[in-house]
């Protein structure tokens, strides 16, 4: 018997890894002669760089990059390791990363994140995207050509420009200087000038994590929907979409690269625009890109069973999240019966019956607290896979 076990993290409590080594320990005391292979994965936002680098034996490395607010901080990124084997709670047979891996994995938010400055530090007029675009150095500097890239989580609104910048991208105001950082900078800008882009970048594929379809500018765009929860004010709303307008009227002269009303350039602060006009990149469900870097369809070769998960499963978990990805892959792959395990089940939720999921199980065991339930996740996601192998070894 094979169970793929494919879960995203548990938000705030267990990360994705951890999460699969919880299920499997408790399918492993039911069926211990049972094929368990443990595959963590994500969606393209938090958590994306430690669940693939659990997946393909990768490596994690720290790098110092300039924050939101244009000072230092302590991000990351990861290098993948080759997805040859993956972990089996049989014979833990794990593949080192190889000195020659050509994958990078980068999430914006470990550089440019909202998670990194305080709320009353929020102000999209200066936040910079510059560390994300270090990032991309960094990973250049490992000789990579596939870069795996997450947009969730941005404290940002300037249009990737800070990322640009860092690149090689020289965007100057009237008198030739830089801009000055943020989405207000963007108001300056008169002159974009590719010329000094980085060489390296012609021969990488970007491929951007992207759940979102909002164009840069208007009532759907970067700033009017996601800028409130970075700190645009109704009255900034109008200033930020007309300084987007203006990038974009730029970088189209500059690279022929109409991206105003690109679906997903506005995700991120407009961050999607810069990839899509700058970078040549594809915009993709962040899920599948995730799934397909670790070989998933290979995985499922023989398998009984797949068992997925996520924090909360409800209505919206149809919308690119990791337990229908994952189910509508193992369907696709051969009818594999998939169970999902949550935190929290919505009474919506059986949405997801129509989408590959055969059964939803939520693992707090009874009436807690919020701070008891993320604490005890281990236990019970043990508990709940424990019990869900008792009733299938009923048959």
């Amino acid at each position: 018997m094979k169970i793929v076990i494919a879960p995203d993290s548990f938000k705030e409590s267990l990360s994705a890894e951890g999460v699969a080594k919880a299920i499997g320990r408790g399918f492993s005391e039911i069926y211990p002669t049972a094929d368990v292979v443990l595959l963590p994965v994500a969606d393209g936002g938090e958590g994306t760089t430690d669940a693939l680098l659990a997946a393909t034996a990768g490596q994690r490395i720290s790098q110092k990059v300039t924050g939101p607010l244009g000072t230092s901080v302590d991000a990351f990124w990861g290098l993948l390791g080759q997805v040859a084997h993956s972990q089996s709670t049989q014979d833990h047979r794990q593949t080192n990363a190889s000195s020659n891996s050509k994958t990078a994995v980068i999430e914006m938010a470990a550089a440019s994140g909202l998670d990194l400055i305080t709320p009353a530090q929020r102000d999209p007029l200066t936040t910079t995207t510059r560390g994300t675009g270090e990032l991309i150095l960094a990973a250049l500097d490992r000789g990579v050509e596939h870069i795996i890239v997450g947009l969730g989580g941005s404290a940002t609104n300037d249009a990737g420009a800070g990322m640009l910048q860092a690149l090689g991208v020289a965007l100057l105001d009237e008198s030739g200087n830089d801009i000055p950082p943020g989405g207000g900078g963007l108001s300056k800008l008169h002159t974009v000038d590719v010329t000094k882009l980085d060489p390296r970048l012609q021969s990488v594929r970007f491929e951007v994590a992207c759940d979102v379809d909002n164009p840069l500018v208007g009532p759907n765009g970067a700033s009017a929907i996601f800028g409130p929860q970075k700190g645009v004010t109704p009255e900034l709303v109008e200033v930020l979409d007309k300084n987007l307008a203006h990038f974009a009227k730029l970088t189209l002269a500059a690279t022929g690269n109409d991206i105003i009303n690109t679906p997903g350039a506005g995700a991120a602060g407009g961050l999607g625009g810069a990839f899509l006009g700058y970078l040549n990149a594809t915009l993709k469900s962040g899920i599948d890109i995730i799934l397909d870097a670790v070989s998933y369809e290979s995985h499922l070769d023989g398998a009984s069973l797949v068992i997925t998960g996520e924090g909360r499963i409800d209505s919206q978990s149809i919308r690119g999240k990791t337990p229908v990805g994952v189910s509508k892959r193992a369907k696709a792959a051969g009818n594999i019966p998939v169970i999902a395990l949550a935190g929290s089940v919505s009474s919506d939720a059986s949405v997801v019956y129509e989408h590959g999921i055969d059964a939803v199980f939520s693992v707090v065991q009874g009436i807690t607290t919020l701070e008891c339930a993320l604490a005890e996740a281990d236990d019970n996601l043990y508990r709940t896979a424990l019990n869900v192998a008792r009733v299938m070894s009923l048959r």
